[in-house]
């Protein structure tokens, strides 16, 4: 994993002007800042199970088909909420966080949500719509799903609303679904999501070399998977 991480991070400095013979100076600061007595690293991995436990989810799924965890809430997905969300993935930094891609016509989008492997929930903030859950590949007898989620609202981005729906999401699925595990892919650029999804208790299940093109360049893929029993451990 943190392999992963260095050649993420080594394409994002690149991407922003670093020189390649610069990166070793990267490093050597790096170096640096771990080696400060005042900024002393920290053993383990740290997970969110200090933010969130179980208890702290407000259940009215039977009778409002609604979670909530402090202001953010998770209910079904509407399809008068398509044009919202065609309009959300009109951005290309949104539009390239996942693989495959979602369709780009409302059409499309509307005959996407309906197909019946596929599960989709809103995420509120307070009472604006911020983005979406869902539920993908649903293996019924398997009892597993892939998840997808979207944090469109950009001004509800980097506001711990993603942090906040993944938890509802996990506890849907593993508490009122009874599912047993849950997985997703992720491009390895995506450093903020893969450390966000370890601090849930994902892990590392395999890498697909190649798998996907972005930008006329080739991508890998990562697929992370987290079991219930993982889950539950954290946040019971």
């Amino acid at each position: 994993m943190l392999k992963l991480v260095a050649k993420g991070f080594y394409k994002e400095l690149v991407a922003y002007g670093v020189e390649p013979t610069e990166v070793v100076t990267v490093a050597a600061h790096l170096l640096d800042n771990l080696m400060q007595k005042d900024s002393p690293a920290q053993p383990g991995f740290d997970h969110y199970d200090h933010l969130f436990c179980i208890k702290d989810v407000q259940d009215d799924w039977i009778t409002k088909r609604r979670l909530a965890v402090e202001e953010v809430s998770l209910t079904p997905f509407h399809a008068s909420l398509v044009p919202l969300v065609a309009s959300w993935l009109r951005d290309p930094a949104v539009r390239g966080q996942f693989h495959p891609p979602f369709p780009e016509s409302q059409a499309e989008l509307r005959a996407y949500f309906e197909h019946p492997l596929r599960q989709y929930f809103v995420i509120f903030h307070g009472p604006q719509p911020a983005g979406l859950m869902g539920a993908e590949n649903i293996d019924p007898a398997s009892r597993k799903l892939e998840m997808r989620k979207l944090v469109g609202e950009p001004s509800l981005r980097g506001k711990g609303v993603g942090k906040r729906a993944t938890f509802l999401f996990l506890y849907l699925v593993f508490i009122i679904m009874r599912f047993n595990k849950v997985f997703i892919h992720s491009l390895d650029v995506n450093i903020r999501n893969l450390n966000l999804n370890r601090k849930f208790g994902f892990e590392l299940e395999g890498i697909l070399w190649g798998e996907a093109i972005v930008g006329n360049q080739e991508q890998d893929v990562l697929r992370m998977a987290l079991r219930v029993s993982t889950w539950k451990a954290l946040f019971s």
